[in-house]
């Protein structure tokens, strides 16, 4: 199973074909002022990133990333969109945008070079995602899709991640379509979940799209269409012999497992078997340990027990605590809603412009706050991972252009506000290059090999870090070139100077 059918491009396949549009109207007025003020071709560096780790959590699984390149690989303003833009007025009743400003974005494509760690890898707060070096206003223009593609995605596979984890080896269903936010809201939580490592999906649309194998059993309203178990389960083991997996807390959960033994038995006769019995509702860890004790008794030994009904990382731990026989976890609602913390906060911001005729000259816009998790920090940011004995020791944020740190010799420092650490081991880049000059160069995401990614990453990711309550923060922070410079330029602009 290859994780991902060749040639499909979700995003442009079940939307409309232009897309331009999916963006805030602030981006559209800056284009529009870059255009008036004559610097549209300006050469800019944004990056994408978080300021916390989701879920209380000491890291993060990136995923949306092979949406966010259909976006910008079949960026452009089609006609309507033209027409649309157009038709606006401002406040004074005329256009909004000159006629010779929407022919060019008539006229547009993206040119730029985009830098992102690939779906699946760990990725950590205040390190770029995704760093976008293009004309500033095609730079400014992409914001708002990349944000929505990367942060829900990311949050998703996070997410996921942890039940994954809480799992212990079971296997995780997503069951979540249902409850997900719209079309697109279940049909990315579904492939995010895939990356973050759950085992199948009950969404059939993402199954076709991308190869997740999928899963599923009935609902309570087949029992009631019925009226009675004994029926309902004997129609369904007629028409499912080989996938016969009942609903039994329609009535009387334990009731209901012994009407499926007795189906079971039937089942036997006819050369099959029972697969399953899902809990949907009640006290979790003492129905599935009678469940199991009444399955095992009638020689039900491989008859596995799926538990639901809104479960998420801590309540599966919890139940695992009180001795829970759960075989395998339906988990819906709180995952594809990522319930309880709906949005990554995810921010882009710009960190570099060419100064025209200065050659490889830049300046380093920043960004002041009396919040210091929100100055921004000013240069051309790369990432390099070190790893030691097979377990990652930090990460630095460095100057892309000062080329890439090495260790052990010496160890390198990192800093932030408040810390300061030494780390050594072997290190590795983390943003690749997915499109150069307009051109994609990674190709369509193969979601197995994202999700084989998310794995090992994990596998190397210290236990502290990986726990949900208090993680030990994983060493991160600026190299002490980038430090200094944002140190420097900090006080430059608090002094009231002008920016370098």
């Amino acid at each position: 199973m290859s994780g991902h059918r060749a040639g499909t491009s979700y995003v442009n396949e079940l939307y409309r074909s232009s897309l331009a549009l999916l963006t805030d109207l602030y981006q559209l007025t800056m284009a529009y002022g870059y255009w008036k003020a004559g610097v549209a071709d300006r050469e800019s560096v944004f990056h994408l990133h978080f300021r916390r780790h989701p879920f209380g959590g000491g890291h993060a699984i990136a995923a949306g990333l092979d949406q966010a390149l259909d976006y910008l690989e079949h960026l452009r303003f089609d006609a309507s969109d033209c027409a649309y833009l157009a038709s606006l007025r401002g406040a004074d009743g005329k256009p909004l945008f000159e006629q010779g400003f929407v022919d060019h974005l008539a006229a547009l494509r993206f040119t730029g070079t985009v830098d992102a760690i690939p779906e699946g890898r760990l990725c950590f707060a205040h390190e770029p995602l995704v760093r976008v070096r293009a004309p500033i206003l095609q730079a400014s223009l992409v914001e708002t899709p990349l944000l929505t593609m990367i942060n829900f995605g990311t949050l998703i596979a996070t997410k996921a991640a942890r039940v994954v984890q809480a799992a212990r080896g079971e296997p995780v269903l997503e069951f979540g379509l249902r409850r997900a936010q719209g079309i697109d809201g279940g049909l990315s939580a579904s492939r995010a979940a895939w990356i973050g490592g759950v085992s199948a999906t009950s969404n059939v649309l993402a199954g076709k799209l991308w190869d997740i194998p999928v899963k599923g059993t009935h609902a309570h309203s087949w029992v009631m269409f019925w009226g009675d178990e004994d029926r309902a389960f004997r129609e369904y083991a007629a028409a499912m012999p080989a996938n016969a997996t009942f609903l039994v807390d329609t009535f009387d959960t334990l009731e209901g497992v012994e009407r499926a033994i007795a189906v079971g038995r039937e089942l036997r006769a006819r050369g099959h078997d029972l697969l399953g019995v899902r809990l949907d509702s009640g006290d979790l860890a003492h129905l599935s340990i009678e469940a199991r004790a009444r399955l095992d008794a009638a020689g039900f030994t491989k008859t596995r027990i799926t538990a639901s009904n809104d479960l998420d990382e801590h309540l599966m731990s919890s139940l695992r605590e009180q001795g829970a026989r759960i075989d395998t976890w339906g988990v819906g609602t709180k995952l594809v809603t990522a319930y309880d913390q709906p949005a990554l906060g995810g921010v882009y911001k710009i960190g570099a412009v060419r100064d025209p005729g200065s050659g490889d000259g830049w300046h380093y816009p920043i960004k002041l706050s009396e919040q210091p998790i929100k100055i921004s920090t000013p240069g051309i940011q790369a990432v390099r991972r070190f790893r030691k004995d097979g377990m990652f020791t930090g990460d630095v944020i460095h100057d892309a252009l000062a080329g890439a740190p090495s260790a052990p010799a010496p160890a390198w420092s990192i800093d932030d506000p408040t810390h300061g650490y030494a780390v050594d081991g072997d290190g590795e880049d983390v943003l690749v290059t997915v499109v150069q000059d307009g051109a994609r160069t990674h190709a369509e995401g193969d979601l197995l090999a994202a999700r084989d990614r998310a794995a090992a990453d994990l596998a190397a990711l210290s236990p502290r870090t990986r726990r949900f309550l208090n993680p030990q923060p994983y060493p991160i922070g600026l190299d002490p070139v980038l430090h200094e410079r944002k140190r420097a330029l900090v006080a430059q602009a608090r002094a009231g100077g002008k920016v370098q």
